[in-house]
């Protein structure tokens, strides 16, 4: 090589380690051997490369929910809002990233969708268990949305015990009576595997904060990083519904359910119903 034809000293990659045999490396540490041979299409359709990676991501994704959620419950039972606040926080950013993901899924048209649908079995989304337990930690119980999973029973177990847990409101509920708010009783100690039912005496207690936000900053703030929460969530099931519609039109989803009827239905589940109601009493 001429010494006109030598890289710049200065470059970019000047010093980088390139001798990988006894060292890890990127891709030892993000075990992307197995990540990417877990695409493994059942059909010879080109897009059902598209369908399973855009689950799976989705299912990665929620993984990372799951964790920042159970910690932030965590966080709460322990008075400890300011970690609870950048938990929520970057739940918020992970569920843009999942809102803005159907703009991928929705580049599917239904007669490509169609070349690789029998392929699925009854396989549906609607048996995603990490999807599941995030409902039941938001508040939306449901036991027979274990059933599912009968067949597995570690995944059974897990989705018992987060039905059967106090959601992250209940848990803001017994902080607010921990607080001295004068909430009832069947708010902050009920069957915890039963759906929320809005309490006045819940509304009452947020009203007081909001209505002396300086007094309960720290109380105001947390409510509204759930308001934000369920807001994403909301959007999230939104795009949900408009992508199926937009692949599938009406016909049944794979694993049984009535497709984007049953899907929206959901859009009319409250979370944390006192937070929205107190919005028009204010």
């Amino acid at each position: 090589m001429a010494a006109s034809d030598k890289p710049p000293a200065d470059q970019p990659t000047e010093g980088a380690h390139t001798d990988f045999a006894g060292e890890m490396s990127y891709g030892d540490y993000l075990a992307l051997d197995k990540v990417l041979a877990a695409q493994t299409p059942l059909s010879d359709s080109h897009n059902e490369m598209l369908f399973i990676i855009q689950h799976q991501a989705t299912e990665l994704w929620m993984k990372l929910v799951l964790h920042e959620l159970r910690a932030a419950v965590e966080r709460v039972r322990r008075d400890d809002l300011r970690a609870t606040f950048k938990m929520l926080a970057r739940v918020g950013r992970i569920m843009a990233q999942m809102i803005q993901a159907w703009d991928v899924l929705s580049t599917l048209t239904p007669s490509e969708y169609m070349a690789f649908r029998a392929q699925l079995g009854r396989s549906s989304g609607f048996q995603s268990y990490q999807y599941r337990t995030i409902e039941f930690i938001l508040g939306n119980k449901n036991r027979t949305m274990v059933e599912p999973h009968a067949h597995r029973p570690d995944i059974r177990r897990s989705l018992t015990e987060a039905l059967e847990s106090p959601s992250i409101y209940d848990e803001a509920n017994r902080l607010l009576a921990r607080r001295g708010f004068a909430l009832d009783r069947t708010a902050t100690d009920r069957d915890w595997s039963q759906p929320y039912v809005a309490n006045p005496s819940v509304e009452a207690a947020w009203r007081q904060i909001y209505e002396n936000t300086g007094k309960y900053w720290d109380l105001y703030e947390f409510a509204e990083e759930l308001v934000d929460l369920e807001d994403f969530f909301r959007q999230w099931r939104f795009r949900h519904v408009t992508t199926v519609e937009r692949v599938i039109g009406f016909k049944r989803g794979t694993g049984g359910t009535a497709g984007v009827a049953y899907l929206r239905k959901l859009l009319d589940i409250r979370l944390f119903p006192e937070l929205w109601d107190l919005r028009t009493s204010l």
